[in-house]
């Protein structure tokens, strides 16, 4: 099969964000190299989603309403497993709030490799790619992973080579090739939100599929990077939780598996200075339930 001939499915997860979905599916239905499917998981959404997903035109569209919230990680799992099922060669995994270039798929395509993410800009046309340069699991004194970025690493997209390889991805325009969903898996529903795609993108590089970013494929993105997180909130435990679980599966020394318990100990020492109760409540479960977590998802 050539690579002119392999199918295109889309998945994109939504959770009440009924207006910003609207303007990814126009985006979806201007490209230039249309997908030969969509499939959307609609995260039990309350807002007018449903709606905009009856009245989409878009060829192609298939939604799946699901009757509970299952978070991103949940959504992605379930939106790949069926579009994998259904036989198609690639999957194109998009959050809902960003907008494809008309040439995104199309450049995407002409790149080599089974792991490809588009190239994130802003409103303004400014980088934001977040996808990690390096993502370092064997230093134990690197407090986050992430040391370098393609944002960090280049002022524009424009200065950046062609393609560049990243060690992790977000969701918003990473193209898998089924190959590599036969070898590791489907992304693990266990993460809820954050991280699920860190350790999907782990998973796939240890299996011998480097992941690049393709500079002239580019995605829009239509909220800020600038959301601060409450730590001592509910997304706070998962942020906890699975920056945990991500270092006891895949910390590369021993240091780095003992990692957690280092940070766990430091945000409840410091807690009468900042988080308080609720934040040291937080870690010290995320700590205890990242243990549960310690073995990846078998294929």
């Amino acid at each position: 099969m050539t690579r002119a001939q392999e199918q295109v499915a889309v998945v994109v997860v939504t959770f009440n964000r009924a207006d910003l979905l609207e303007r990814m599916l126009a985006g979806l239905a201007a490209l230039e190299r249309a997908p030969d499917a969509v499939f959307v998981v609609n995260n039990a959404s309350t807002d007018h989603t449903r709606e905009v997903l009856d009245r989409s035109t878009l060829p192609g569209l298939v939604a799946i309403h699901t009757t509970e919230n299952l978070g991103g990680a949940g959504g992605f799992h379930l939106g790949l497993r069926t579009a994998h099922e259904k036989g198609y060669d690639v999957m194109w995994l998009m959050d809902d709030d960003v907008v494809p270039a008309p040439d995104c798929l199309t450049r995407l395509l002409e790149a080599d490799g089974s792991c490809l993410v588009a190239v994130r800009e802003d409103l303004t046309g400014a980088l934001v790619e977040k996808a990690a340069v390096r993502f370092d699991l064997r230093n134990p004194l690197a407090i986050r992973p992430k040391t370098a970025s393609v944002d960090s690493t280049w002022a524009t997209r424009a200065e950046m080579p062609p393609t560049v390889e990243v060690e992790n991805v977000a969701f918003e325009g990473f193209l898998v090739r089924r190959e590599v969903v036969d070898r590791i898996g489907l992304p693990d529903p266990s993460y809820f939100i954050f991280y699920d795609d860190v350790d999907f993108a782990i998973r796939a590089r240890r299996a011998g599929f480097p992941i690049r970013a393709v500079r002239d494929a580019v995605l829009v993105r239509q909220l800020s990077f600038d959301q601060q997180h409450d730590l001592a909130g509910w997304k706070g435990y998962y942020m906890y939780r699975n920056l945990f679980a991500v270092h006891f599966r895949y910390g590369e020394n021993v240091l780095v598996r003992l990692k957690p318990w280092l940070v766990a100990l430091v945000v409840v020492a410091l807690s009468p200075l900042r988080g308080g109760r609720a934040e040291a409540r937080n870690v010290t479960r995320a700590l205890r339930d990242a243990r549960g977590m310690r073995t990846p998802p078998s294929r």
